[in-house]
């Protein structure tokens, strides 16, 4: 091997990093899991309070021979400042993890933020999802002086007050902002790696390297976060593996507090801003893709389904100062053209394509008008709104909307129908629809809403997630009928991941759970229920009132923000009142000839170089720390016999050696013989299954107490000993006739018709039995 590093080209799987400090430099590593690949970057300390960051990154990668002549010659030329320093590794549960998370200043110098501990939430296509479970931050200069301590104190309390230990989550090699469809299907981001929509990091990573002189980093050392939410749950359908994902992201923008970020702003975005992701996927194959005879093919074994939340794109406030637990709606301004909500469909159709479905699940019908106010405003802003019905089962309504609206947008498949599919609509229609060679793709969104985008809302997007789970699972040839059923385990679970994905949501933006859940709706609340809504009612309140307007500080400070958002005195002028979307975002921003070839290259271009560094399958291991092959049955009953027994009846531990085997029979334990025995085993697991119940039986017996039940037990396994010994006959006359006539029929008989008799049994067998129970 070349001892001159070499220049990366291929994206690495770098998810291990260590730190080196002393008094002028920081050195940070990245390695891979199989510590044969390195990279290095160095961050100056001596810069003062006014100047830039100053950050260089040697794009060449090492070996680990190389890297450690590195750090010995970087070790010999900072002898003077203390030469490397301490090594900073941390190791949380999933193991080492130190990410440069971004870069944040105050009042004076640069502080580094760094992800010092980590926990596996999820695991999609072979990539790891990481939840943030702590974070460090430490100030660049060695010599950190501050004019103002008060303020930057103040400012760094402020900036805490985000918990980064709660609800961030991250991917070396899977990015998490974007859905799985543009991962495998999309084209490639041209002006950054990752959708800095939902990472809400992006001030942390962007600001620092604002000037022209301060070149940017590249992957892996800035990491996008989203804020949100991740859950997998495992189903075994006979003996079908299936994983379920969701996946919450939200919106960086407008983003904040409940009573405190309303309605949408000049720009289009909305408040409370929220996508979800549902995947399903069979576990096969841990990748993307599996292997065949010409190289990679894409997998046809996942799915995924995209929907959306976001407040009502006009402009609405609710002042809170009157202390009220539902303050009046106002509608701050009125904007006859609606400029605002016009870039904001624009956007939506810019993102997912056409059509967008608006559900919207405002109250039409109140004693005082109050939510009534946004539906007849939104109503003019859109005109064809689909209306919250009074009926007695909500949910049946919302499932045949959720049906339509899968129905028109489709959802993303990265393989072709399954077969079995034709074949079951031949046998039963006389028109069968054409069978599906190709991938699905979704082009277009349900867009739902309520007042608060929490608890209607929620329950709203379980009903969108359940219909897309049953298309989901028929699309994988999992299940006959895309049709559900609720009290399924399917669904149970999926309820459940839904209550917590809307628990986190609500959490996020109000402080408290949801009050409403799926079984409200249904007319199913638990006992319990009434109570927990007061409780959850009181929480929402105390923490609108009191705590929002720090919550809202700290997360504009974050975000990069500035302290106060003024509201539009008058709404922007826009290019036209007939076209005020863009023409070229009606066009379809999936097509199906382009994703395919995308999807392609994407397998072939080796998308899963991570799999080698990750699950290392060239480790040398040996046979023995992977298989008890040295414990058979035999082996069992040996060790079992040799044991003298307890007063409980349970065999004692051995604590002498066995004597060792002759040598006629050493080689049957030799590795050839072992592993030929492996490799075509002698006792059937229907023998082993079989002896353990006799073994577990005889163990209850000779330790369970004298109960009435046991004791019936004894003398049913008493009768079975005498009647082997022959003492006395359990069965019936009749049962004795049937017995001898099945005998009869085990005759040996000749092709001419005439009976013989059978062997001869020689073994004196009664004598045997008598000998055993006596």
């Amino acid at each position: 091997m070349d001892d001159a590093p070499s220049h990366a080209r291929t994206p690495s799987a770098f998810n291990k990093f260590i730190l080196y400090e002393n008094r002028l430099k920081f050195f940070l590593i990245a390695s891979n899991a199989a510590d044969s690949r390195h990279r290095i970057i160095k961050i100056d300390r001596t810069g003062g309070a006014g100047d830039a960051l100053c950050v260089v990154e040697d794009e060449a990668e090492y070996s680990g021979k190389q890297m450690s002549a590195m750090l010995k010659m970087l070790d010999d030329g900072n002898r003077a400042s203390g030469g490397l320093g301490r090594a900073r590794v941390v190791f949380g549960i999933a193991g080492a993890a130190v990410v440069v998370r971004g870069f944040i200043r105050f009042t004076a110098g640069w502080y580094m933020i760094l992800i010092s501990k980590r926990s596996v939430v999820a695991l999609l296509g072979g990539h790891y999802l990481y939840h943030c479970e702590n974070t460090d931050i430490i100030p660049i200069s060695f010599n950190h002086k501050v004019e103002k301590p008060a303020e930057e104190a103040r400012l760094m309390n402020i900036f805490k007050q985000v918990d980064m230990s709660k609800n961030f989550y991250f991917s070396y090699t899977y990015d998490l902002t974007s859905t799985l469809q543009h991962n495998l299907t999309g084209a490639p981001r041209s002006d950054c790696s990752f959708n800095d929509r939902f990472a809400w990091n992006h001030h942390l990573l962007s600001a620092p390297f604002a000037s022209a002189d301060t070149p940017r980093l590249s992957p892996p050392w800035l990491l996008p976060l989203v804020h949100g939410h991740v859950d997998q749950a495992k189903l075994t359908v006979l003996g079908r593996v299936v994983f379920v994902t969701l996946i919450a992201r939200r919106s960086r923008h407008f983003a904040g507090a409940r009573y405190l970020k309303r309605g949408v702003n000049a720009e289009g975005n909305v408040a409370n801003e929220v996508e979800t992701e549902q995947i399903v996927a069979e576990a096969l194959t841990t990748p993307f893709y599996y292997p065949a005879q010409a190289g990679r093919r894409p997998s046809p074994n996942y799915t995924s389904y995209v929907q959306y939340r976001g407040s009502i794109p006009i402009y609405w406030a609710q002042e809170t100062t009157s202390m009220s637990p539902k303050p009046p709606i106002e509608i701050s301004v009125v904007d006859p053209f609606y400029s605002a909500a016009a870039k904001h469909f624009d956007a939506l159709f810019a993102r997912y394509g056409a059509p967008v479905t608006i559900l919207n699940l405002i109250k039409r019908r109140e004693p005082v008008p109050r939510e009534s106010k946004l539906l007849d405003e939104y109503t003019s802003c859109v005109r064809e709104v689909l209306r919250n019905r009074k009926t007695q089962d909500v949910i049946s309504y919302l499932e045949d909307i959720a049906e339509e609206s899968i129905q028109m947008t489709g959802f993303f498949h990265s393989g072709p129908e399954p077969y079995s599919h034709f074949l079951q609509m031949q046998d039963t229609d006389e028109d069968p629809p054409p069978h599906r060679t190709s991938i699905l793709l979704q082009n277009g969104i349900c867009r739902t809403n309520c007042v608060d985008c929490l608890d209607r809302t929620n329950a709203a997007q379980f009903v969108l997630g359940k219909r897309a789970l049953g298309h989901q699972l028929y699309a994988l040839g999992v299940v006959e009928s895309p049709e559900l059923a609720f009290d399924s385990d399917a669904v149970n679970m999926l309820t459940e991941m839904y209550h917590d994905h809307g628990d986190t949501i609500a959490l996020q933006y109000t402080g408290s759970a949801l009050v409403n859940r799926v079984e409200t709706y249904r007319h199913m609340p638990h006992w319990n229920s009434h109570s927990r809504d007061i409780i959850e009612n009181i929480r929402r309140f105390y923490t609108n009132s009191l705590l929002d307007a720090d919550k809202q500080t700290a997360i504009n400070l974050f975000l990069g923000l500035p302290s106060a958002s003024p509201s539009p005195t008058h709404p922007p002028a826009r290019s036209g009142y007939r076209a005020w979307f863009d023409p070229a975002h009606l066009a379809q921003p999936y097509a199906l000839p382009t994703c395919t070839a995308a999807l392609e290259a994407f397998v072939r271009k080796g998308g899963g170089d991570y799999w080698v560094e990750y699950y290392r399958p060239l480790l040398f291991t040996s046979l023995g720390k992977h298989f008890a092959y040295s414990m058979n049955i035999q082996g069992v009953r040996r060790w079992m016999a040799a044991q003298p027994a307890q007063p409980d009846g349970k065999p004692a531990a051995r604590t002498e050696q066995v004597a060792a085997a002759p040598e006629s029979r050493a080689l049957e334990y030799s590795t050839e013989a072992m592993a030929a025995r492996h490799l075509d085993p002698v006792v059937e697991e229907d023998e082993e299954a079989e002896y353990q119940g006799y073994i577990d039986q005889c163990q209850d017996l000779l330790s369970a107490l004298h109960t009435s039940g046991e004791r019936k037990d004894r003398e049913i396994y008493a009768g079975a000993v005498r009647t082997a010994a022959g003492l006395e006959h359990p069965c019936a006359e009749e049962d004795l006739t049937r017995y001898a006539a099945y005998v009869e029929r085990g005759r040996t008989c000749y092709l001419d018709g005439r009976h013989g008799e059978g062997c001869a049994v020689r073994f004196d067998y009664g004598g045997w039995v008598a000998g055993v129970a006596g």
